[in-house]
């Protein structure tokens, strides 16, 4: 797959010079590209102690987008995934040490140890006052002697350089970021690696399974696991940090790790508050992308025991938009519905019959689920069956609610249960379906005639015609021979779902932005749930 990049070797600095034209002039660089990529605070002036950090590239924002007035003083970047030299290293901490000394925060991998160690030493012969600390935050692999450093550093970043804003001294930044970094828990979960700008993909993780504890360098984890959905995924990881955690409230950064969807990640949010750690959890950082590695389709979860000082420390506000914040957890406040819109529903009563017969319709459109999605994806956006199934699961759900033994109230209440539960155009065209065939059965016509009413109704208000390429081209032929019979109706259905293949211009729907070289010869997707729900109460 192709990606957003010039050459190879301009990633970072392109990357870095994108940041800072934007910035506001918040921020500057150093004058060393392309060997030495140093970013400053546009308005330091050394009077207090300096936080710098920095590492390989490829997980942004960090650590750019954490230099600003309350965090970092500078960030010294590295290639992509690799350490910066000790010449980029020292040219940061010369740019930004002033009389009140610098405090370097280094994640626990070889290069930055090593680079940035070296780079201390060179700065204390030039006189300077300068501690290091190194944050192991990773529990993914217990039996490592040194534990990898991941998002936890973040904690480290915010609440050292809140620390050094209000004048600190070195001795006491360094401390705090002591205690920060003993009282940090990370450990990730991922559905796929990363890939690195210019090379090839490594495809390492299987379908159907995730990485357990891999680095943010798409490092292997310990062990790849069935995947179990969100809720799975989030337990195994709730039990990592359970072993680890200690009593009393605990503040969780919840980090994509780059190539998660913003959905995923509060639905991740919302397991991890539901989950066996979750009541020990009274703030979160995010869920953001805050210390990614590329486009890695993962997230990872830090936790951080803090107290009251360090929680007032974090929640400091700060004017980079990369850092998201610190939110109270609270329970969801619900209010009442607004009136006229609380459901008044007839009263219920039973039909055996009409009961079986609406499960049957119902079962239908959940089995062709993935079917009809795959059919949308060619011509929509692939929700056209989990919209269907949706609303056949929330029919079900009411089934005891509904009023099965009168049909012209059944048909209303199904109207009205789809205007409630199935969204999108296509769950308000049935809702007034339903309505409309209800309305036309309370005044006396046959079922045959008050569907077809309601498709007449539905029709005037979406505005499609038979040809438009829709679920009319299948709806409206197996009406017409309903009075004829069920497989007349069933084979009417098929008749013009097949014709909407041969359609290459739809005239409503989402199909309708498409190009013609995409639809032809794809069925549309709602003609076929109406073909294949005709087809199987013929059978």
């Amino acid at each position: 797959m192709s990606q957003f990049i010039n050459k190879r070797e301009d990633v970072v600095t392109e990357a870095i010079d994108g940041v800072l034209a934007l910035s506001g002039g918040a921020l500057t660089r150093l004058n060393g590209y392309p060997h030495i990529r140093v970013v400053l605070r546009s308005d330091w002036d050394k009077s207090r102690v300096a936080i710098v950090s920095g590492g390989g590239s490829g997980h942004e924002p960090a650590h750019v987008g954490f230099v600003g007035k309350g965090m970092l003083t500078a960030a010294v970047c590295g290639d992509v995934f690799a350490s910066p030299s000790v010449d980029a290293v020292l040219a940061g901490i010369l740019a930004v040490t002033g009389p009140a000394g610098c405090l370097l925060i280094v994640k626990n991998y070889t290069g930055d140890r090593l680079n940035f160690g070296l780079a201390a030493e060179r700065a204390r012969a030039f006189g300077l006052n300068v501690s290091m600390v190194i944050v192991g935050d990773d529990i993914a692999l217990p039996d490592l002697p040194q534990a990898r450093g991941v998002a936890g550093t973040l904690f480290v970043h915010k609440i050292a350089g809140a620390l050094a804003e209000r004048g600190a001294d070195l001795d006491a930044v360094t401390a705090a970021a002591k205690h920060v970094i003993a009282g940090t828990r990370s450990i990730g979960m991922s559905l796929d690696t990363c890939r690195v700008p210019g090379s090839p993909k490594e495809d390492r993780i299987p379908e159907g399974k995730a990485e357990l504890g891999l680095g943010i360098h798409g490092e292997a984890g310990v062990e790849q696991i069935d995947f179990a959905g969100a809720r799975g995924s989030v337990a195994t990881i709730a039990e990592r940090l359970a072993a680890v955690m200690g009593e009393g409230p605990h503040v969780a950064l919840i980090n994509n790790l780059g190539g998660t969807s913003v959905v995923e990640m509060s639905v991740l949010a919302h397991d991890l508050l539901a989950s066996s750690v979750g009541a020990r959890i009274t703030h979160a950082v995010g869920p953001a992308p805050l210390m990614t590695s590329l486009d890695m389709q993962g997230f990872s979860i830090s936790v951080f025991a803090a107290n009251a000082a360090e929680l007032a420390l974090l929640k400091t506000p700060v004017p980079m938009a990369a850092w998201p914040g610190v939110s109270e957890v609270r329970s969801i406040a619900v209010v009442p519905m607004p009136d006229g819109l609380t459901p008044i529903m007839p009263m219920p009563s039973n039909h055996a019959v009409t009961r079986a017969f609406l499960l049957n319709c119902c079962d239908v459109l959940i089995a062709a689920e993935q079917d009809l999605n795959a059919l949308d994806a060619k011509s929509g956006d692939g929700d056209t069956g989990s919209t269907l199934a949706g609303a056949a699961r929330a029919l079900i759900s009411a089934m005891d609610r509904l009023p099965l033994s009168d049909h012209t109230q059944l048909l209303r209440a199904i109207g009205q249960e789809l205007s409630q539960t199935m969204g999108g155009s296509s769950g308000v065209l049935l809702a007034i379906f339903f309505a409309a065939a209800g309305d036309g059965a309370s005044s006396g016509l046959p079922m045959r005639e008050a569907l077809r009413a309601g498709l007449a109704r539905m029709q005037e208000i979406g505005g499609a015609h038979v040809g438009d390429r829709t679920m009319v081209d299948a709806l409206a032929p197996a009406l017409e021979a309903l009075a004829e019979s069920m497989a007349a109706a069933a084979a009417a259905a098929r008749k013009g779902a097949n014709y909407t293949a041969t359609l290459t211009r739809a005239k409503a729907g989402r199909a309708a932005y498409i190009n013609a070289r995409q639809l032809e010869g794809h069925i549309d997707p709602g003609a076929e749930a109406v073909a294949r729900l005709f087809e199987h109460l013929a059978a």
